[in-house]
């Protein structure tokens, strides 16, 4: 008999794939779980949560608190893309509704994922219309200030 326990790795889309699967249960433990302690979150500028972010309580509060501060966030699909050298594509859609007003914004991005060691260690993201994204985060503020 053998006292060694078998590790099992997950592959690169496999890290990614989970936390997609805990961003749309809105499960912040299991997003951190996926998360390096010093990620590297990089958002459009345009974006009132955008610039380079780095670690996971950043990400958390910066990026998924302004996010679900102003709307809710409703993931309808995400796809995930094995590429080289651990570098995960991530396709997420989904639908934001302002928690002021009601309005409805679809939201389609795009992700490139560096995964390490069963964790990703950086994530660039883009929108298909970060200014459109932008304007819809004012309109939520704005009435939110009424």
């Amino acid at each position: 008999m053998s006292n060694q326990t078998e590790t099992v790795t997950e592959s690169p889309a496999e890290v990614v794939r989970g936390l997609y699967d805990a961003l749309s249960k809105n499960d912040v433990p299991g997003v951190l779980a996926k998360l390096a302690p010093e990620v590297i979150v990089d958002e459009p500028t345009q974006l009132p949560y955008g610039g380079v972010h780095q670690g996971r309580e950043v990400f958390v509060q910066s990026i998924l608190g302004a996010m679900m501060g102003y709307a809710n966030v409703a993931i309808t699909a995400a796809e995930v893309f094995e590429g080289p050298a651990d570098t995960v594509v991530g396709r997420l859609t989904g639908t934001l509704t302002a928690h002021t007003t009601g309005e409805e914004f679809p939201l389609t991005m795009v992700e490139i994922h560096q995964v390490e060691d069963g964790t990703v260690r950086k994530i660039d993201v883009y929108t298909k219309n970060p200014h459109e994204l932008a304007a819809f985060y004012a309109r939520a503020e704005a009435a939110g200030t009424r």
